[in-house]
């Protein structure tokens, strides 16, 4: 049989041939989209170098959550801010990484569009041991005028308003989730030609799953109805259905992930010792929430409010977050109700 010369189109012919759906971008949101991935090649060569570099472990310091900063974390960070800084479409970036969020004061980027709320590397704890990890990433136009230096305002904006968002995974393969409210498309880096390849066309999240994604190491601290909604989980229900599997990877791109292409549902409710929830809003639950709706799914906060209607009121706000097919979120948020 003769080998096909089909070659699956790459990140940049894909976008540019979408751009025609964006008039008002004029080319600025496809410019943004294609630096992200530059970045995430970046940190995709540390990631799979790790073991041979001097780049895993702890740097020695916390970041503004408390959390000890990973040598990669560092990196990460540094890369998508230097390379972001650098594109001209962005004017402001708000990080895990880092307290305020960073302006950039040069001309050539004060005219840019949008700002990026990023986590640059999360499940950052995964790195030593070769656990998939992974960047999210949101994008907003901004609010202040074009060609001067960026406000907070700027960067508290509901999720409604993102114009585009997603993930990247470093795991056995390195993928590229994205989408710009057209749906939800998936790119596999292809390393022999150093470029993300279309794989996963118009991606739907099935509306029913058996998988459940929670760190079950906090059902103590859980309220009622998350605890019985777990063991409903674990147990036959009474519609005589088979328990589901327990799968938590301990990084939210990677749970979001699988769940994203099997069905299940990610959960991280709040616990007697962070009643706000774990997870923040901007810069995690929005671009996972923008992705899972475009999916066929949906993402709430566990008490019928949508993710995507929170007002941010703070840049590491957080929120208690329940994510994946509709019909579990649907169940979940009943046992809620019910047990309180």
């Amino acid at each position: 049989m003769k080998a096909s010369n089909y070659h699956p189109p790459t990140l940049s012919e894909f976008i540019n041939e979408q751009q025609t759906a964006f008039p008002y971008a004029k080319g600025d949101l496809t410019r943004l989209l294609n630096h992200i991935g530059v970045a995430s090649k970046l940190v995709n060569r540390e990631v799979n170098a790790a073991g041979l570099m001097d780049i895993l472990g702890k740097v020695g310091k916390s970041n503004v959550q408390g959390e000890d900063v990973m040598k990669l974390d560092e990196f990460a960070n540094q890369k998508f801010i230097k390379v972001l800084s650098s594109s001209g479409e962005v004017c402001g970036i708000a990080s895990e990484e880092n307290h305020d969020i960073i302006t950039f004061d040069n001309s050539f980027a004060k005219d840019g569009k949008y700002v990026v709320c990023i986590d640059p590397l999360d499940g950052s704890s995964n790195i030593d041991v070769n656990v998939s990890i992974g960047t999210i990433f949101s994008i907003y136009r901004r609010i202040t005028e074009a060609g001067t230096k960026p406000e907070e305002k700027d960067i508290l904006q509901a999720g409604t308003n993102q114009v585009a968002a997603g993930y990247v995974i470093y795991g056995s393969s390195t993928m590229l989730v994205y989408t710009t409210g057209m749906g939800v498309t998936g790119f596999t880096f292809d390393p022999s030609i150093g470029e993300f390849c279309l794989s996963h066309y118009q991606m739907d999240m099935p509306s029913n799953g058996t998988i459940y994604s929670v760190n079950e190491g906090y059902y103590k601290q859980f309220s009622p109805g998350i605890q019985k909604y777990i063991d409903a989980c674990k147990g036959e229900k009474e519609d005589g259905s088979d328990a589901l599997s327990s799968r938590y990877i301990g990084s939210l791109v990677a749970d979001f992930h699988r769940n994203l292409l099997k069905g299940g549902i990610y959960m991280y409710p709040s616990t007697k010792k962070q009643p706000g929830g774990k997870l923040r809003l901007l810069y995690e639950c929005n671009p996972i929430a923008f992705l899972a709706e475009q999916a066929g799914g949906k993402a709430t906060n566990g008490d019928g409010v949508r993710i995507m209607d929170l007002k941010p009121e703070a840049i590491h706000q957080r929120t208690p977050f329940f994510a994946g097919s509709v019909s579990m979120v649907n169940e979940i948020e009943k046992f809620i109700q019910k047990y309180g």
